[in-house]
């Protein structure tokens, strides 16, 4: 064989050995993935029971249950709710009216049982998806400046 056979066959062979190994990586990994929907979108889209994904939103007002080591409550997005089962120890900020994203899958029934719940960790913070959501639907309040001036005093 000539050097530049044997330079094209190693090539060939580094080429088909990182393209077996992405596509190891890739496989491994789509177990993993979480697409990310909000309760409009899970209303809208035929989502399959037991697929893993990620909801986002608000915790609707009244309708936080607690139950033992088990939290129900809803998700919303001002327009649709889902209702979320969580077995354990909920963050110390969730709350009613707080915005969350909560993992885990969606039963045949329609109820999301999560197996993660995250709150959010300050006033500012709130998933991209959940912001772009709230603003589609004209109800985000985030973006409004609030006034520094310091109210003027009568003397």
């Amino acid at each position: 064989m000539t050097r530049k056979k044997q330079r094209l066959v190693l090539i060939g062979v580094a080429g088909a050995v990182l393209a077996s190994a992405v596509g190891l990586v890739l496989f491994a990994m789509s177990g993993e993935i979480a697409l990310f929907k909000t309760p409009t979108d899970l209303a809208t889209a035929g989502t399959p029971p037991g697929q893993r994904l990620r909801i986002g939103g608000l915790v609707k007002e009244g309708t936080v249950q607690r139950n033992d080591a088990t939290v129900a409550f809803a998700v919303t997005d001002t327009v649709n709710d889902v209702k979320v089962t969580y077995k354990g120890l909920l963050p110390d900020l969730f709350r009613e009216g707080q915005g969350v994203v909560a993992e885990g899958t969606l039963g045949a029934d329609g109820v999301f049982a999560a197996d993660t719940v995250l709150a959010k960790h300050d006033e500012n913070y709130m998933p991209k998806e959940v912001v772009d959501s709230l603003k589609a639907q004209g109800v985000w309040e985030g973006d409004k400046e609030v006034s520094t001036t310091p109210a003027s005093s009568t003397n």
